[in-house]
Formats: structure tokens, C-alpha cells, sequence
């Protein structure tokens, strides 16, 4: 009888044992874990990894893996190295369910925010559910998602999920619902002196009514001025062939967004303008 116990109490301890190992095996906090890591690498610190993941409750955010925060304490024990030890060329796929004229624009300003000016773009496609982003770029090292977030999150974005499709390819899923450009707000009765403008200038809009802009009397200012709705849209465009000193402008309803430059070349401006926001909405 003892001896029938004891086949049953080992069987019993190691159905438990299973059982323990299926669900962390299972667990979403370790399957992405896992995907990070090559399988030598999780392998000889499985035990050090379930110490500094614990709880795993901590990962998540609301219903969803936190992936960020995984990246981030991954980094932080050593246990993920983004550096490559010469420079190499990499792709990275943005995707997102926003307007792709608007996301293309908040990414390209979120990468020249990082430091990355020079990149390729390999691969666009939209269908009915989103919109998908390659780029191509060589450097020393991978991007830092923990830097991509800070930056994002300046434009309202963030990121929801991070594959690593191999050490070289990685794709990011975008939540851009609340995202805008990171973008001087016009604001009614408090003028804006623009010196030296060497590139075009954008604008938030979606606080005025009406707006005034003067030429400094050394420039030979021909307006191009653009509206462009929350999705990037073109409202309104205004170009005018002939020199002007000022201007008086009505912002269409729809429009949030302005661009302000000249229709031949920046040099016509390089002395300045002065914006004057007249009514708040």
C-alpha cells in the first residue's frame, strides 16, 4: 500500500511540476521575452529572468503585454544588446490604422528626432485594416525602441507591439489615434516672429480664427501658405505670384495644421515674418 502512495505521490509532484513549467512556458510575459532572446540565451537564464520579471503581473497594460517595459528590463540586465559590432544596414516595419499621409509625417519627424536623417523607404501597403511602412537604414546599432517611445510619445503616439522578425528586422505596431504634430500652437493675440527661416514652417491652427502676416520690408515675399486638416488632407491651398507685405488669412473651419513658406525660394524670406493670430475658436 505505502509502496502504491509513493508511485502515486511522485506522479502527483510531477504532474505539478508539468503543469508549473506548461503554464510559465505559456505565459504572454515569456513568450515575448522568448522572442528577443535567442534560445542558448533564455535557456541559461531562465532562473535569473523569472526573478526580474517577478510578478509578471507588473508587464502588462490593461489586457495587453507592456513590450516596452520588457525591452526596457531586458536592457537593463544586460540580457538584450542593440549594438552590432560594425556598422550594418537594417529594416524596420511601421504599422498603424491612421491615415498614412499623417503617420509617414509623425514617423519621419520621430526619426530625424533620433538621429536618423538618412534612410530608404522599401515598402508601403495599405489595406482595409492598416497601413504597413518599411524603411531601411545602417548604423551601429538597432533602434532603441525604449528611445522610439520617448519620442513618439511626444507626438501622442505610442507603441502597442514589437516583433523581432530576426537581428536585423524588426516590426512595430503604432497606436497613433491620438497622435498630432509636435508643432508651435498659433494662439489668438500673442504674435510670432519667425527669424532666419530656413525650411518651411508649420503651424497648430485649430485654435484661430484669422491670422495676419507681415514681410520684413527687405524680403520679397510671394505667399504659399497650405492648410491641412487632423489627417494631413489638403483643405486650402494659397499661392500668389506677386510680391506681398502682408496678408490677411481667414483658417478654413477644418483646417488644424499650416505651412508657410515662399513659391519660389526660402531666400525670399530669410529677413523674417511676423504672425499675428487675430480671434480665438
Amino acid at each position: 500500500m505505502r509502496f502504491l502512495f509513493g508511485i502515486f505521490l511522485s506522479l502527483f509532484l510531477l504532474s505539478s511540476l508539468f503543469a508549473r513549467e506548461k503554464s510559465t512556458q505559456d505565459d504572454p510575459v515569456i513568450t515575448k521575452i522568448k522572442s528577443f532572446l535567442d534560445e542558448k540565451a533564455y535557456s541559461e537564464n531562465s532562473a535569473f529572468i523569472n526573478v526580474i520579471f517577478d510578478p509578471k503581473t507588473a508587464y502588462y497594460h490593461g489586457d495587453r503585454v507592456d513590450v516596452v517595459k520588457i525591452i526596457q528590463t531586458l536592457k537593463e540586465n544586460g540580457l538584450l544588446d542593440l549594438f552590432f559590432k560594425r556598422p550594418q544596414s537594417f529594416s524596420l516595419t511601421f504599422k498603424s490604422n491612421g491615415s498614412p499621409i499623417f503617420f509617414v509625417r509623425i514617423m519621419d519627424d520621430v526619426l530625424n528626432g533620433i538621429g536618423y536623417f538618412h534612410y530608404v523607404t522599401t515598402g508601403a501597403h495599405l489595406d482595409a485594416s492598416e497601413f504597413s511602412w518599411t524603411i531601411s537604414l545602417t548604423s551601429e546599432y538597432m533602434t532603441d525602441p525604449i528611445i522610439l517611445q520617448k519620442a513618439l510619445q511626444k507626438m501622442g503616439c505610442s507603441i502597442i507591439d514589437i516583433t523581432k522578425n530576426s537581428a536585423k528586422k524588426w516590426t512595430y505596431i503604432i497606436d497613433m489615434s491620438n497622435g498630432e504634430f509636435n508643432v508651435p500652437m498659433l494662439e489668438d493675440a500673442k504674435d510670432v516672429t519667425l527669424r532666419r527661416i530656413l525650411y518651411p514652417r508649420w503651424f497648430n491652427v485649430s485654435k484661430i480664427r484669422g491670422l495676419k502676416v507681415r514681410s520684413s520690408y527687405r524680403n520679397h515675399w510671394y505667399p504659399y501658405i497650405s492648410y491641412y486638416d487632423a489627417s494631413l488632407h489638403l483643405v486650402k491651398l494659397i499661392k500668389r505670384d506677386k510680391i506681398y507685405k502682408s496678408i490677411s488669412l481667414a483658417i478654413p473651419k477644418s483646417a488644424k495644421y499650416m505651412k508657410i513658406t515662399d513659391l519660389y525660394s526660402l531666400k525670399n524670406i530669410r529677413d523674417g515674418l511676423t504672425l499675428s493670430p487675430i480671434g480665438a475658436r
